[in-house]
């Protein structure tokens, strides 16, 4: 009995998507639920599973391929078993030659690549690495760009070739489906949005002797660190309730306010920034806020994270800080007209009644759409998020 692979259901939001990488050939063997395939759309990358356990009889579409819902990918004969190497004498049945040894050597090296995703796979063959070699850390044992990144910085140089007289070597590589996707938004939102940036400095000496009394207890009570992205959120979401045209968004010639805050909270990948949403931040925890954080970080840098958790949100917060940003301009998610901006905190001299201390200050930003949002609204917006900070208690009090 034969069945057709099809492409699943795609959200209702993405029209298309690209087949990147087959993990079966025609003639293998494969599993009930195995992924088969990996489909990258503009935000996610969805896995192929399939339907039944047999034997992969036919591929129809290559690597590169542009698919919608529904349509056949692959043709699998349920139940049935993959040729088995013909055995020769008894001699061979006791010890195989080393040829058979080399071959199955080469076969468990294939079926390791492909498990890796492109991009992962990429660097290993550029690098002529052997993925078993490398200690995983993904879902299911996979290997992680960061993994393998992790390994060569602890590899001894090798000394470079000597350059070709003359050579100048470039690389043309396509962009990804995600890549193209950021293009497209950042352009819209430039193109389409009065888009005007506001600083401020906040001094965190509060939050950081907050964190340093209570992490310890509070990682013990709730299964999760204490971070600096749930005060951040929740100082965001005091300010956004004085203000609530930064919560809000443009609808033609309406203004719609949004009486909740799902918050964006921007997360790097080895495919690009993606922006999963904490929906309803304002009635959740410190402790839940992190949970979900750390949670959204994982899936999306495996790969595994959902469309849904990628769609609505009211405002965005990043943080360029991590990879050592002192300031930045960034640029709003639309249809949201606002996002925050944190940086790389730095021990700076300040003056404090009248006195010079060194304490850790960090610059903050707001994008926001000068259509609906004025200077004023941006200016007081960012002096609240700074209040909330330098006195964490202000948030517990509501003032």
């Amino acid at each position: 009995m034969t069945t057709e692979i099809k492409v699943p259901q795609l959200p209702e939001s993405v029209s298309d998507a690209t087949l990147v990488a087959w993990h079966k050939r025609p003639g293998e063997a494969v599993r009930r639920d195995e992924n088969l395939a990996d489909l990258e759309t503009d935000k996610v990358v969805l896995e192929v599973p399939s339907p039944a356990s047999g034997v992969l009889r036919e591929l129809k579409v290559a690597d590169g391929t542009v698919v919608r819902s529904g349509q056949v990918l692959a043709v699998i004969e349920e139940g049935a078993q993959a040729p088995a190497v013909a055995q020769g004498g008894a001699a061979e049945k006791r010890a195989p030659a080393p040829e058979s040894r080399a071959e199955a050597g080469r076969e468990k090296e294939k079926e390791t690549k492909d498990k890796l995703s492109p991009s992962v796979r990429r660097l290993v063959e550029e690098n002529r690495l052997d993925p078993g070699a490398i200690p995983s850390s993904g879902r299911d044992g996979r290997l992680t760009k960061s993994d393998v990144v992790g390994f060569l910085g602890k590899q001894p140089s090798a000394p470079a070739p000597a350059p070709t007289a003359g050579a100048r070597a470039e690389q043309r590589v396509p962009m990804t489906r995600l890549r193209q996707r950021i293009a497209q938004r950042m352009l819209e939102a430039q193109s389409t949005q009065a888009l005007l940036t506001s600083f401020n400095e906040v001094d965190l000496t509060a939050v950081q002797q907050l964190r340093s009394r209570h992490k310890d207890r509070f990682e013990k009570e709730h299964g999760v660190k204490l971070g600096f992205m749930s005060f951040f959120v929740k100082a965001c979401i005091e300010a956004l309730k004085k203000f609530p045209v930064v919560n809000a968004s443009v609808d033609g010639s309406d203004v719609v306010y949004h009486e909740f805050y799902d918050i964006g909270v921007a997360v790097s990948t080895d495919r690009g920034l993606v922006v999963p949403i904490v929906r309803d931040a304002d009635v959740k925890g410190f402790a839940a806020i992190e949970k979900e954080i750390g949670e959204y970080a994982k899936k999306a840098r495996a790969g595994s994270i959902a469309i849904e958790d990628l769609t609505g949100g009211t405002f965005t917060i990043t943080n360029g800080g991590v990879f050592g940003s002192l300031m930045s301009t960034p640029i709003v998610n639309a249809p949201q007209s606002a996002i925050l901006g944190m940086h790389k905190i730095q021990e700076r001299p300040m003056v404090l009644d009248g006195q010079i201390a060194i304490r850790p200050m960090m610059y903050i930003a707001i994008t926001y759409d000068h259509r609906i949002i004025d200077g004023r609204e941006a200016v007081q917006f960012l002096v609240t998020v700074k209040e909330c900070l330098e006195d964490p208690g202000r948030m517990l009090l509501g003032i």
